[in-house]
């Protein structure tokens, strides 16, 4: 239950950031913050258990993604780090939000609305990209994600 798939269907993945983007611009234009609430709940159930307990991890994996065509295999390990940034930033602004710091969260939504942007629309994760960066800096190890170490992820 609580682990992330490997390799990480990467049209999946793309649905997902979509919908997020869409979520967060709705959020930003409406001022409506409580959409934080499903937002912030689902990166940390994709970060904690892959799709099994995001409804919308699911959806894009069973249902939307195998219409798409044939999937694009990525490494796991550097999804879901992307992910885990997006639960740090949505549940920040979320706090944020509720204390009031409204334009504050409005900076993180604008955030992650571009990294969801450049994922779903582009298939560039910033996330990954940050993941890359970690690993040729040695914080972390190779041992993690041995298909990162032979892959270029400044192509992705």
């Amino acid at each position: 239950m609580f682990s992330f798939p490997n390799p990480v269907n990467e049209k999946a993945a793309r649905v997902v950031a979509g919908v997020v983007m869409v979520v967060a611009l709705i959020t930003l234009a409406t001022s409506a913050y409580w959409l934080l609430i499903p937002l912030a709940y689902g990166f940390w159930a994709r970060v904690l258990t892959g799709p099994t307990l995001s409804p919308l991890g699911r959806l894009a994996m069973k249902v939307v993604a195998p219409r798409l065509g044939d999937p694009k295999y990525v490494p796991g390990p550097p999804k879901r780090f992307a992910q885990g940034m997006g639960a740090a930033v949505t549940t920040t602004a979320a706090i944020l939000a509720l204390a009031g710091a409204t334009t504050a969260a409005d900076v993180l939504l604008a955030m992650l609305v571009v990294a969801a942007g450049l994922e779903s629309i582009f298939a560039f994760c910033l996330g990954c990209q940050v993941f890359a960066v970690l690993m040729r800096a040695g914080l972390v190890p190779d041992s993690i994600c041995l298909d990162c170490a032979v892959l270029d992820l400044d192509r992705r």
